[in-house]
């Protein structure tokens, strides 16, 4: 198409993923831990047509995750944590990242109840409503890993200390902020894990919306920039 032609292009995903097709021809356990890694002999379609040959393939699997934002809507307050990371010890500034609550799912259980559970065991937090932001692939050339994101609502006056559970060997300080601190934080870079980043990026589009109807609903009384809150 040339520049100020005025033809539109069109991009028509669900006849594109009827055209291609995986074959999978063998698959082997090669270890099972926390994680399970496979190997997968397989063929792919081609977009230029025809197959590909036989590819080898390694992913991780482990179940799909929850990752939740939590965020006080009257004190407009994000609640953040910080725990120790072994993945970020090859080349991040610090093993110790910024993060939000998160936690595997259990098979058939419902993503919003696990964003309720790791709240309270990661934060001490209960939640009230739930909003989701996005469910995504985050390294899909690797891992069948799939993340829910959400953004609760919880009361964060008494959010702090340090929680976690001590059988998994969790350390996990919590760290309650207003929300501009924590954008600050993202400009800078403090802030390099993916769900967080991605969390609070929505937040900056969101938050005007979020405070009005979540302090309406709730009947609080407080105003987008007030702090009074419902006994």
């Amino acid at each position: 198409m040339q520049p100020g032609s005025g033809a539109e292009s069109t991009f028509e995903t669900d006849a594109m993923s009827e055209e291609l097709k995986v074959e999978v021809i063998e698959r082997e356990l090669c270890y099972r831990g926390f994680f399970s890694l496979e190997r997968i002999h397989l063929r792919h379609s081609l977009h230029r047509g025809g197959m590909s040959p036989v590819l080898v393939r390694e992913i991780l699997e482990k179940g799909d995750v929850v990752a939740m934002l939590p965020y006080d809507p009257v004190t407009d307050t994000v609640v953040l944590i910080e725990q120790f990371r072994v993945g970020a010890l090859a080349g991040a500034a610090s093993a110790w990242l910024l993060e939000i609550v998160a936690g595997l799912m259990e098979p058939g259980e419902p993503p919003e109840d696990v964003a309720r559970r790791e709240a309270a065991e990661e934060a001490g937090l209960a939640v009230r409503r739930i909003e989701p932001i996005a469910r995504f692939f985050a390294t899909p050339s690797k891992s069948s890993e799939l993340t829910h994101l959400y953004c609760g609502e919880v009361d964060a006056s008494g959010a702090g200390g340090v929680h976690g559970l001590a059988h998994e060997g969790e350390d996990i300080r919590v760290l309650p902020m207003p929300a501009e601190q924590a954008f600050a934080l993202l400009e800078t870079g403090r802030i390099d894990s993916a769900w967080p980043m991605i969390a609070l990026m929505w937040l900056q589009t969101h938050r005007e919306r979020l405070r009005r109807a979540w302090t309406e609903q709730s009947g609080s009384g407080a105003s987008p920039g007030g702090t009074s809150r419902a006994d």
